[in-house]
Order: C-alpha cells, then structure tokens, then sequence
C-alpha cells in the first residue's frame, strides 16, 4: 500500500499561532495553507562558534590550587586571564616570560606603579606598571592618560593655544596647569579637585614663622593663625604670633578661627605702636577677638524671623597668643591652646607658661586628681573656656615674664601638644636649630604630630627670643 508524504506535525500555525486541528490542510482560524508549511531540515548538532579549536593536549591548562573557600565551603579559584594558555583580542600571547607556570597556580606579576596624579614633572595621571611586566610600556599594554591632560602633549597644545588665557589673579589648575579653577574648587578643564588654601598654610617672617596643617582626620582645616611685626613708640620691634583652634561641635569652626586670628592681630597692630602696655594690649586682642566670632552668630539679612537657636550652637574657637616686646615676653589665651618656653640651652628647665580652661586642669586645681588621671579621662580635653557668643563668660588669661636667656616660644594647639604634652617633651620635639631656622622646625612639629597620627588639625608658631644671657636664673620670671 502506497503511502502518501506526511507533512511534519505543526504545534501551532504559522499565521495566526493558532494550534491546527490533525490532518487538516488549512488552518481554520485563519485559512493559512498548513501544506506550504516548509519540511523541517534533518537534525544537526549545535555548535558554540565562539569555541577557539581545544589547544594540543601539552597545553593543557592545570587550574591555580584554590586557597579559599566561598561561603558554602567550596573551592573558590581566583583565575587570571595569564593563568590559561591564549591569545587577547588583538591577537597577542596571554603568556609571556613573566607568565607564572601552570605548577605554581600563581598570577602575573601585579603593576608596580601607583596611580599619581599630576604634579611639577606630570600634568597627567597614569597608571605606571613595572617594566618586567609590561615590557611594551603604555602603548603594548594599553594604558591611556586619565582626564587631566599633559598641557605638553602635541594635540594638546593646540587646544591650550586657543584656550582663553586666565584672567589674571585667577587660580589655574595643579593638575593640568592649563584649566581654570571655578568657585567650587574644581578645574574646568579636567575636573581635578584642588588643595584648599587652609588645608596647609605657612608663613614666615624675620622673627617668627608659623605654620598649620589639616591633619590626617579631619576632613577640613578648622585651625587659623596670624603673625605680624610692628614697631613700639621708641621704634624698637614688637612681634605677635596668634593661634586660634575652631570648635568642631560649633557650627562654622573653621570661620570663627579665621575671624578670631585676623581680629587680634589687627588690634595689636593698632595698640602697639601707639604705646599700650603688651599685657592690656593682649586683653583688648582677646576682647577684639571675642567681638568678631561673636558677630558670626548674628542673625543675617533674610534670615527667617522664627530661628530662636541660632545662638545655641553659635561659631566658637580657643585663641592662644604672645608677644614680644621691649623684653617682656606676653601670652594670652582663651581655652586649651598652649604656649611652650624651650630655652636655646637645653640643659636648663624648659616651661609651660598657658594653663588650659578644660575639665581636666580643673580637675587638677581641685586637687581631685593628678594631671595623669585627669589626661587619661575622656572628659579631659573638655573645654570650659571659648570664643563665642555662647560662651558663659569671658575671661580672658594673661601673663607676662621676662627671660633672663635665649629661647624659643612655642605657641600651638591642641594638635601639636597631644604629642608633645610637657614641656620636656615638647622641646625634645623641637629641632636644636629652631633659633636659626624657625619656619624649618615648625614644619618639623607638624610633621612630629602627623607621625603621630595626625588625629587634630595642628598649628604651630615659632617666636625666637633672643637676649644676652644674665647668669642663673629660673627660664622665665613672672613680672
């Protein structure tokens, strides 16, 4: 018996996806002719067409030894692309000398070179890779220049060249040297965020050098300094160094330290000349000082008339200053900030000449504990003393000596001190050529406190006093 052709069974019709009825020729939902249906090709097997030919069965690949274990305790190998014998897109061995064999289950040798950003001999960022590993350099590995462009490079100096010029005095970008730097702080050109100016200041003068750094906490510079010269009525030199330290549970810190430092700095600049005794011109600073942080606590124009708080977490900082002149050394302060004598002959005593408004030194003048245990409580750097218009009072501290030999007034912040608390311990911190090079051994305190840990802001100002020695004598005397 004959047998005619059977059409391959459809699971649905074409035309419409309708399932077909058996047999029937036409699709009855849509009449599409089910007998145009092609016949199904013979089965073939599938193919991966990605799948590389298998490499000779001498290269084959003995997977790295797992050392660890994912979180069901199953092997986890890590596999690096030079692990397994190939060859990348662009046609270039996988292996190479440095290729770790098969036996030792270890990967390539890892780059060697940090990330850098620009600086005075690279204006762009690169990621450097140790030679034995990349011995083609940038271009056989693929290394490219991140977003700050070499203002050096051929086709980038055709593009500077048509680039507007900086206006003049406007800040021109570290990293690439050729962008501009907007309000935000970062540059127009490449997007590098720039170094804040308080981030680390110095500043030197003849008779005194100062220096303030933001530490390797803090996430801004809330310490503020000013150094000054003046000449008293009988044209002999008056010097001022003033310290101030923001208080970081005060809102605006960094604001209050800046106005403390520049009000007290410009009253003695006043008082000096026109023949104030330093002592009551270190008051009135501190007054001055008082008056300008108070003043960030006003309420600004436009301000909303409901905002009865704005005192209660008002700006606030501790100021600590001295001055030398006609002899007298005067210090002054307000708060926790210090001010060291460390005499040019270090066999003789050193001193502490500040006391601190904080809860420990009262713990202390109470005698209800000794300095060590009061230190070593956590309320000790408690201040009880500051600037600012929610302070309880002010009281402002002044003293004055004369020192009867040369020496060097250390006057900084609690940055510094933390790692230097005595005054022995400070003036082992400080350089033995301070009296010569006072700018180089306030870098060299501010480096003591960062390799300490950096854990404050830290400021420090070096005031060098020089006198003919008089014999023995005590290192400082109080007038």
């Amino acid at each position: 018996m004959s047998q005619s052709h059977q059409q391959p069974a459809l699971s649905k019709c074409p035309g419409c996806e309708e399932p077909p009825v058996a047999g029937d020729l036409f699709c009855g939902a849509c009449g599409y002719d089910l007998s145009a249906v092609p016949a199904r090709p013979d089965d073939r097997p599938t193919m991966a067409i990605t799948v590389p030919p298998a490499a000779p069965a001498a290269e084959t690949v003995r997977w790295p030894i797992a050392e660890e274990t994912d979180s069901s305790d199953v092997p986890a190998p890590v596999v690096r692309p030079a692990d397994v014998p190939g060859t990348d897109s662009g046609g270039r061995s996988l292996t190479g000398p440095d290729t770790p064999d098969a036996e030792s289950g270890r990967g390539a040798a890892s780059p060697s070179g940090p990330v850098r950003t620009g600086g005075p001999d690279s204006a762009a960022a690169r990621v450097r890779h140790d030679d034995r590993a990349d011995p083609g350099g940038a271009e056989a590995s693929g290394d490219f220049a991140l977003a700050a462009p070499d203002p050096r490079a051929p086709e980038h100096a055709a593009a500077l060249a048509a680039a507007p010029a900086p206006a003049p005095g406007a800040k021109v970008c570290v990293a690439c040297r050729s962008g501009r730097v907007d309000a935000d702080g970062y540059c127009e050109n490449c997007g590098h965020a720039q170094p804040r100016e308080r981030d680390h200041m110095e500043q030197e003068l003849d008779a005194v050098a100062a220096v303030s750094d933001r530490g390797l906490r803090h996430h801004r510079n809330e310490d503020s300094f000013a150094v000054s010269s003046t000449a008293l009525p009988d044209g002999s030199p008056a010097v001022v160094a003033i310290v101030c330290d923001g208080v970081s549970s005060a809102s605006r810190p960094d604001e209050a330290s800046a106005a403390a430092a520049s009000a007290a700095n410009e009253a003695l600049l006043e008082s000096l000349p026109r023949g104030a005794h330093p002592q009551q011109a270190m008051h009135e600073a501190i007054v001055a000082a008082s008056e300008a942080v108070n003043a960030l606590a006003q309420e600004p124009a436009g301000a909303r008339e409901h905002d009865a708080h704005r005192h209660q977490n008002a700006p606030a900082c501790t100021l600590v200053g001295a001055i030398m002149a006609g002899g007298l050394l005067i210090v002054g302060w307000v708060g926790d900030s210090r001010v060291y004598w460390v005499p040019e002959d270090r066999t003789q005593p050193t001193a502490r000449l500040t006391e601190d408004d904080s809860w420990a030194a009262q713990m202390v003048a109470a005698g209800l504990m000794n300095e060590a245990e009061a230190y070593a409580d956590e309320r000790a750097h408690a201040i009880t003393g500051w600037l600012g218009a929610d302070a309880y009072e002010l009281e402002p501290h002044t003293a004055a000596f004369k020192p009867d030999r040369p020496g060097l007034v250390v006057v900084c912040t609690d940055g510094l001190w933390n790692y230097a608390e005595s005054a022995e311990e400070m003036a082992a911190a400080v350089p033995a050529d301070a009296q010569r090079q006072p700018l180089h051994a306030a870098r060299a305190l501010v480096g003591h406190a960062l390799d300490g840990g950096g854990h404050d802001n830290v400021t420090v100002a070096l005031l060098p006093f020089a006198v003919r020695p008089q014999g023995a004598g005590s290192a400082c005397d109080t007038v």
